[in-house]
């Protein structure tokens, strides 16, 4: 099965629609739609696993040291750390590379930056 990504709270939205307008096939689920709003981290992981998403963020303080915990409840399809700082055309080609060379199954209980 395909990766499939939730974004939180503060994710670029010039990255989805740059992923989006590249691959109209690509499964991207806004904080927005998933109504993630003011939810603390493992909140919004556990969103993410109920729904068989790899978690997309900016937030490399907090989120590792969530996910880690988060995994020793229950397991998650995966977090990938985007930093803020990075252009936004490796901010899409990464993501799009992950979603056309690797599935789901293979992101369970990983957590990665980009680039790699």
């Amino acid at each position: 099965m395909k990766v499939r990504f939730l974004t939180d709270v503060n994710f670029d939205e010039r990255i989805i629609s740059g992923l989006v307008r590249r691959e109209a096939d690509l499964d991207f689920q806004t904080a927005v739609e998933a109504r993630l709003h003011g939810l603390p981290d493992n909140e919004v992981l556990k969103i993410a696993a109920d729904s068989n998403r790899v978690l997309v963020t900016h937030d490399k303080k907090t989120m590792p040291a969530a996910f880690g915990a988060f995994l020793q409840q229950r397991n998650c399809p995966g977090v990938i750390l985007v930093p803020q700082e990075l252009a936004l055309k490796l901010a899409t080609d990464e993501p799009l590379l992950i979603w056309n060379a690797s599935e789901a199954e293979g992101w369970r209980g990983m957590i990665a930056q980009i680039p790699f």
